[in-house]
């Protein structure tokens, strides 16, 4: 009996220590989830703006701004160039993202604002926030 109430405190104990990020539901959730506020910002520069959310912060960042110039697609006629089937383009790419950080300065969500895809599929803000 004595064996089960010090392995159930201990079990609660364990328990207590954790804390909770949330499921990831993108590649930029998975690397910053978990992780100290402070770090995102020194790398990626400070936040435009946080607003009080219960006992959480939501903090407002945008960046990586970068242009992208995409090629024109042409038909193919046996290795020559056909008919044009899409112009070049030149896109503007950037990334805006709310981060939830709890009391403790720890970022508990990453929800996706701005974002564009690219052809690939993959977001920018993945290709730009979640690189090592």
């Amino acid at each position: 009996m004595n064996f089960r109430v010090i392995t159930m405190a201990g079990l609660a104990l364990a328990l207590a220590a954790c804390t909770t990020t949330g499921i990831a539901r993108n590649g930029v959730e998975a690397r910053w989830n978990g992780k100290q506020a402070g770090a995102f910002f020194a790398k990626f520069g400070p936040p435009v703006s946080d607003t009080a959310a219960g006992g959480n912060t939501l903090y407002s960042w945008r960046g990586g701004y970068k242009t992208r110039v995409v090629p024109a697609v042409y038909e193919d006629l046996n290795g020559k160039k056909g008919k044009l089937l899409q112009r070049a383009r030149t896109e503007y790419l950037r990334c805006e993202v709310q981060l939830t950080v709890s009391p403790d300065y720890v970022i508990r969500g990453v929800r996706t604002v701005v974002d564009k895809r690219g052809a690939d599929g993959k977001s920018y803000c993945e290709e730009f926030l979640a690189a090592e």
